[in-house]
């Protein structure tokens, strides 16, 4: 069987890698897939750069797939990313840009996400997923963020609201495709986990 060739990966990490939480990379057992409700990869970049805390660090995932299926690294896997409350330290994020609800993201009459997923994109994750769980002896289990944050803040539109605050990657995403061509198991967090988020 002929060896496939190795994903092509831009890695680019960001400015407070080296602030991260470092970690070994047998205690990565979770991928969480994530959209970035954001229109493009620049913003999503942009995004991943500013300083959010006290450490210096700021919100982003790991990995980040374009429209086009190319894939960039913004933060190595040796180091711990801030992408899902209460699961960074076991998992790594990858982030499909993706509109989402962008620029609504809390309006309550802005929460249907419509966006498709290109071919190229789901084609270049299913490649990276992979890829991961042949470096990743431990990685097991996959997760969308929204089934693993299920907090609800007050609508921006009307304070009388409540929407959830994660729906990424949302009903679009092809879960069944995706489940298919790799080896990860769907992660059930307890629902004591889901009240503490």
């Amino acid at each position: 069987m002929p060896q496939i060739p190795p994903l092509p990966i831009h890695d680019a990490p960001l400015p407070y890698v080296e602030r991260l939480q470092a970690r070994t990379l047998d205690a990565i057992d979770l991928a969480v897939i994530h959209c970035t409700e954001l229109p493009d990869l620049a913003t999503a970049r942009a995004y991943g750069e500013r300083v959010l805390y006290a450490s210096g660090t700021g919100n982003s995932g790991h990995f980040y797939i374009d429209r086009d299926g190319s894939v960039h690294q913004y933060v190595p896997l040796q180091r711990v990313a801030h992408h899902v409350r209460g699961y960074n330290p076991q998992s790594l994020g990858i982030e499909l840009v993706n509109r989402g609800r962008y620029p609504h993201w809390l309006d309550s009459r802005h929460q249907a996400m419509h966006e498709r997923y290109p071919p190229a994109q789901i084609k270049a994750l299913i490649a990276l997923l992979q890829q991961l769980q042949a470096e990743l002896p431990q990685l097991r289990h996959i997760a969308g963020h929204d089934a693993l944050d299920r907090s609800r803040e007050t609508a921006s539109d009307d304070p009388a609201l409540q929407v959830q605050r994660k729906l990424d990657p949302g009903p679009r995403f092809p879960w069944p495709q995706v489940l298919e061509a790799v080896a990860l198991t769907p992660y059930a967090p307890s629902a004591d986990a889901l009240s503490d988020r």
